[in-house]
């Protein structure tokens, strides 16, 4: 079995290998520049871990799950583009340092790029990964058009975040098992089970995202503290907040949001003690790990030894203390 070390170590290597031939230049670097600047590189050491589980020789699983990287990367372009965000894993986000037109171009590219990667995959595997990749893919662009329609709405309730978040991130994570462990040959019920590790995974993952965006240490998380809160972005904590708040708390929390003009170090504080006040990050900490605890009970169904799985339990605990 690998670890998720070596795995990770693999992928870096076979990402910095790669090679985009083409007379225009300007499209495919920067695709190279946000693949260069890190990540953790989950998304393809998850492909990579499920296949482990029920083989050993990954030769032909490395660049579909390279492919699942590259996706995941132009959905990032796409994102700060519609977010207009200025950092990405302490770098400057592509269309800050080039311009929205090529950042929407270079992911388009990026999109296909991704494809031309996952479809290397084995024959006898290519028409059920594609099924599980594209319904997946959908599915995150589904949850992208929820979270911007948050945006406009000042109702949204817990369940209708929690779906959202499930569309846009956890899916992926989940896709990127199934696929693996379709690679391997695993049977349908323990493809399933890892499917919905994932999911369960990516939906921990997403609130402890939000999380660490308030709480977190802005020179180890990558990115600005505060920016969901800056932007009235529709998080756990915020929708929490604004349905436990009563009296003065109510009036000040919508006072900041509806506020047009601020100091964003005040507004950051403001807010953030709101939260404080009203145990809005206890609450988000009970969610992540109801999340954390059906990933294990998905894991335990995993029909292979309990010392194969170890690297996925080291995975979760991992994840339950990261800081970034």
């Amino acid at each position: 079995m690998y670890t998720f070390n070596e795995l990770q170590t693999q992928i870096e290597k076979k990402i910095d290998a790669l090679e985009f031939s083409t007379s225009a230049e300007g499209l495919f670097e920067p695709m190279k520049y946000i693949l260069s600047i890190g990540g953790k590189r989950l998304r393809p050491i998850l492909v990579l871990m499920a296949a482990n589980l029920f083989k050993d020789n990954l030769d032909k699983v490395y660049l579909p799950a390279i492919g699942i990287e590259v996706f995941h990367n132009f959905t990032l372009l796409h994102d700060d583009v519609m977010d207009n965000a200025p950092i990405r894993r302490n770098m400057a986000t592509v269309h800050e340092k080039w311009n929205s037109n090529v950042a929407i171009l270079s992911g388009d590219a990026m999109s296909i790029k991704a494809y031309q990667f996952i479809v290397s995959c084995e024959n006898k595997y290519l028409s059920s990964v594609l099924n599980v990749f594209n319904q997946t893919a959908l599915e995150v662009c589904e949850g992208q058009q929820f979270d911007m329609e948050f945006e406009d709405r000042t109702d949204v309730h817990v369940d209708e975040y929690l779906n959202m978040i499930r569309l846009k991130t956890a899916v992926l994570l989940a896709g990127s098992l199934k696929m693996g462990a379709i690679m391997a040959d695993a049977d349908e019920e323990d493809a399933d089970a890892l499917y919905h590790f994932g999911l369960n995974l990516g939906m921990a993952f997403q609130l402890q995202d939000d999380l660490l965006d308030t709480f977190g240490d802005e020179s180890v998380f990558g990115k600005k503290i505060g920016g969901d809160i800056l932007c009235n972005k529709k998080t756990y904590l915020l929708i929490k907040a604004q349905e436990l708040a009563k009296g003065d708390a109510k009036i000040e929390i919508e006072k900041w949001i509806g506020e047009g003009e601020f100091n964003p170090e005040e507004k950051i504080a403001a807010v953030r003690k709101i939260y404080e006040d009203l145990n809005v990050r206890d609450l988000v900490e009970l969610e992540i790990d109801i999340y954390f605890n059906l990933c294990q009970d998905y894991l335990a169904s995993v029909n292979v030894d309990d010392k194969k799985k170890e690297n996925f339990t080291l995975l979760v605990k991992g994840l339950i203390n990261r800081s970034v």
